[in-house]
């Protein structure tokens, strides 16, 4: 079985696109990690949430598709922070140090609890243009334990990894599945496999919100579906394009395409 971690295509994000270490805040032990690609013009780029304690790296394929087809993509992975506002305020002081006044999110499992909190926490001048939720969550409570989380740091590394393959079906999977859920146990320690209570409540939240429905993935698609997952992040960016909260650069987009989209832009400002 191929691992992701020694492909081409990781090996490849890894020696090309540098990773960066950014402070915002008074401790300095809050440091800010992420990858940054694509035109350095694009001032409303898309930026990548990962799971709880996630690393950046695991939208590696996000990042090179995305930022070869000329969109400008960020992958972060964020410090320790307490509680959501604590992180709220880190990350408007991080998009201010990068001089970003809107920007797209999309959200993983925790992440994108943090996206729509962010959302909600600059929601009187917004920072956040669009967001894609990606197996995510609207309350926390969906993760309340018998177990307490303070002897975790006592458990050797065998242990914690048993735990975290324990929330994840026991049935047969592609190797590609299996290979994204190896992926993700060496980085992350995270249940990110929702009940149907929980996606309910996403659904009643967000009514209007596009569905994209992907028929495998598991709980990582944007490491074994990334194809599937690219195009859809595609089709909802594409809305954008010809107007200031592109994500591409302007260049990489056709004429007719942006006049097509003009069009568009002048009929929905007509119906409202």
């Amino acid at each position: 079985m191929g691992e992701i971690k020694v492909s081409p295509d990781y090996n490849w994000f890894r020696s090309t696109v540098p990773l960066k270490k950014i402070i915002v805040d008074d401790d300095d032990s809050k440091i800010w990690s992420l990858y940054d690609a694509g035109p350095r013009n694009i001032r409303c780029p898309l930026i990548f949430l990962p799971p709880v304690s996630g690393t950046a790296d695991v939208f590696f394929q996000q990042i090179l598709a995305l930022s070869g087809w000329g969109y400008r993509v960020i992958a972060l992975q964020y410090p320790v922070y307490w509680d959501h506002l604590e992180f709220c305020d880190g990350f408007r002081k991080l998009l201010d140090h990068l001089q970003l006044d809107k920007v797209h999110l999309f959200g993983a499992s925790l992440g994108g609890f943090l996206a729509q909190k962010f959302a909600e926490y600059t929601h009187k001048s917004p920072r956040v243009h669009s967001l894609i939720l990606c197996n995510s969550f609207s309350d926390t409570s969906i993760f309340n334990q018998t177990w307490t989380a303070n002897s975790f740091w006592l458990m050797p590394s065998f242990m914690l990894k048993k735990i975290v393959l324990g929330n994840f079906s026991s049935g047969p999977v592609d190797p590609v599945m299996a290979d994204a859920i190896d992926f993700m146990v060496d980085r992350v320690f995270d249940q990110s496999a929702l009940s149907t209570e929980a996606k309910e409540e996403m659904y009643k939240l967000y009514p209007s919100a596009r569905r994209a429905h992907l028929k495998t993935g598991g709980n990582f698609p944007y490491l074994c579906r990334s194809a599937e997952v690219n195009l859809y992040v595609q089709i909802h960016l594409l809305q954008f394009h010809g107007t200031k909260y592109a994500a591409i650069d302007p260049s990489m987009v056709s004429a007719e395409e942006l006049e097509v989209q003009k069009g568009n832009l002048g009929l929905s400002q007509e119906e409202q």
